[in-house]
């Protein structure tokens, strides 16, 4: 009979953990941040031309923003 067991197998098969390829950390860049005030300029709907479409961003009865196509 052998003398290890199933999980004893698995166990010395794994690499350990601090020995996984490591990814190279992401970069993060400050995001330019525009106040709703400024975008809708007391109205409660906005056009915007993205790549030669029409969306609208409105400002809901909640204050909540929904972008519609």
């Amino acid at each position: 009979m052998n003398s290890h067991n199933h999980d004893d197998f698995h166990y010395r098969n794994r690499r350990p953990f601090n020995d996984a390829p490591r990814r190279p950390e992401p970069q993060h860049f400050p995001t330019r941040t525009v106040l709703s005030s400024s975008l809708f300029n007391g109205d409660h709907e906005i056009g915007i031309d993205h790549g030669g479409s029409l969306y609208r961003l409105k400002i809901t009865r909640q204050g909540k923003l929904i972008l519609n196509k």
